[in-house]
């Protein structure tokens, strides 16, 4: 190798270690050695510096501009936090599906309905229904009308 081509070899290792610094300091250590052992390979085999250069500025002008990641939760807190999510959305479920289920095992007919509704006495909104279903223990309550009268 010829003192000219000794030159741009260290012209070609200035400019591309100049591109690296650029880089935020957590990426160099995780990075910076093979990031610069690739760009001596790359420029071996016929690579032009400016252009490893110049791809190691916008990757380090977006390394600068990525936001850097929260702190990680551990495996155990995100398994906890899991769980309790899905408890708490099946526990919901749970508890909404008790009116609906109870609502649609014994409904009365239209006539009954209509009936009941053109009498002149005045009947409680929630009226206890026998159980059906012999699934539960629990007595369920129909809702008849929706009123804001909370007597129930």
């Amino acid at each position: 190798m010829d003192d000219a081509q000794a030159a741009r070899a260290a012209r070609a290792a200035r400019l591309v270690q100049v591109a690296l610094r650029c880089y935020p300091a957590r990426w160099r250590r995780r990075h910076g050695d093979e990031a610069a052992e690739l760009a001596a390979l790359l420029i071996r085999d016929g690579a032009p510096p400016r252009s490893i250069a110049f791809s190691y500025l916008a990757g380090a002008t977006r390394a600068w501009l990525t936001p850097r990641p929260v702190r990680r939760l551990s495996a155990a807190a995100c398994a906890l936090l899991a769980a309790m999510c899905l408890l708490g959305v099946s526990a919901g479920l749970l508890t909404s599906a008790w009116p609906a289920r109870a609502a649609s095992t014994s409904q009365p007919s239209q006539s009954q309905s209509q009936s009941q509704a053109t009498k002149a006495s005045p009947r409680p909104h929630c009226e206890p229904v026998p159980d059906v279903t012999g699934a539960t223990s629990h007595p369920q309550v129909i809702i008849q009308a929706a009123t804001h009268d909370r007597s129930c």
